[in-house]
């Protein structure tokens, strides 16, 4: 029987860009990765899964977003809101998760997953391509709304991930800044001059936030 805490990988998912039909807005195609496939088992290394790619690397792919986790828990929260079916891996995720939501998983957090070690380093940032996809404006806005963003993580060493494979926490970070708290002050608390250096004295924070909320921290403390 399995322990009701122990994380368990609903879907582990790879994809390169293909033509990605848009269900919202416009009819046209677009070039995406965000429809992965199942797979079971991939290598996982220093730039993400082997057979996995980014259509647009100004805003995807890099060392600090070499795989993207998506909470299962949340998939039933959003089919409800939207009163629609979720394919797996809606949010172009590589792991569906459970028990490894926003609230509980922590900036520099290491994770052991199957042969690999993996660090959080930053939350997921969606973009209008989940909303392309799916057909519904409202998810997106719901998805920064709620801090229900999935996260990113970088790769410390490199091994082979299964399907089936075992995710255990292995060195909590002891700064313990939650991926949820720090979505609060990167998507709506951008005054929280407080909350902003807190984030910042978390070393192993992804390169685009730490400059991204630098720059936030060096404008509010320069005005007052």
């Amino acid at each position: 029987m399995k322990n009701k805490d122990e994380i368990e990988i609903k879907t582990f998912s790879v994809g390169l860009p293909q033509k990605v039909k848009v269900m919202y807005g416009q009819d046209y195609e677009m070039d995406s990765a965000i429809c992965k496939q199942a797979v079971d088992e991939a290598f996982l290394a220093t730039d993400g899964f082997r057979g996995d790619g980014v259509a647009d690397l100004r805003y995807h792919g890099g060392p600090d977003r070499a795989v993207c986790v998506y909470p299962y828990e949340h998939y039933a929260l959003w089919e409800k809101e939207i009163n629609q079916k979720l394919p797996s891996a809606a949010f172009g995720e590589n792991l569906t998760l459970t028990n490894m939501l926003e609230k509980n998983v922590c900036i520099g957090d290491i994770y052991k997953v199957g042969d690999a070690i993996v660090q959080i380093a930053q939350g997921r940032v969606p973009c209008s391509t989940i909303t392309k996809r799916l057909g519904n404006p409202i998810l997106l806005k719901k998805m920064v709304q709620t801090g229900f963003t999935g996260y990113l993580c970088r790769v410390l060493e490199e091994g082979t991930v299964r399907k089936d494979s075992r995710i255990e926490l292995i060195l909590p970070h002891p700064k313990k800044v939650s991926i949820h708290k720090a979505n609060e002050i990167y998507y709506h608390q951008h005054k929280d001059v407080d909350g902003i250096k807190e984030i910042l004295t978390v070393e192993e924070l992804a390169s685009e936030w730490r400059e991204e909320l630098s720059g936030r921290l060096k404008k509010l403390t320069t005005q007052s």
